[in-house]
Formats: C-alpha cells, structure tokens, sequence
C-alpha cells in the first residue's frame, strides 16, 4: 500500500474519494425518498398504490425549485455587460 501513497496519486484518490460521495448520496436518498422503492412489507403488499403526492414531493425537490426561479446564465455579468453596455 506504501507505493500507492505517493504525492502525484493524491488528486486521483481525492477525485475517486468525491465520486465514491456522489454515489452513496445518491444511493441513500433514492433509497429511503423514492416513491416506488418499498423496503418494508407493509409497503408492498398492495399491488396498485396511490402515491401522487409523495410522487410530486419527490420530483419537486428544494433545490429543483431554487433553480426554477434563478436565470438560466453561466456569466451573469459578462452577459449584461456584452448586451446591454449602457447599463453596466
């Protein structure tokens, strides 16, 4: 393991440590937030279930929504300033 442990494979081991994050986040929360994934019994035992609701609480997540009311803009500014130079 020594030999791994050298100073240029640390950007490798931070950007596999990052994606490794990525994974498990993404795992645990359609894990116990998805509508359609039934852990318990209880969950599944009905064939047909009406989950609209939980279904839209799910789609419409916090950070879904604080995007829907920002501006669709990489560069705000550069963008302002090439458009409309008067202004900035």
């Amino acid at each position: 393991m020594g030999r791994w442990l050298i100073p240029e494979v640390y950007p490798l081991v931070g950007a596999m440590a990052l994606v490794g994050g990525m994974v498990v986040f993404s795992l645990a929360r359609h894990a116990t937030m998805n509508p359609a994934v039934r852990i318990w019994k209880e969950g599944r035992k009905d064939a047909m279930l009406d989950n609209t609701e939980e279904g839209k609480r799910y789609v419409e997540n916090g950070f879904r929504s604080y995007l829907r009311t920002q501006s669709a803009q990489i560069f705000v500014r550069a963008n302002r300033f090439f458009s409309d130079p008067d202004k900035s």
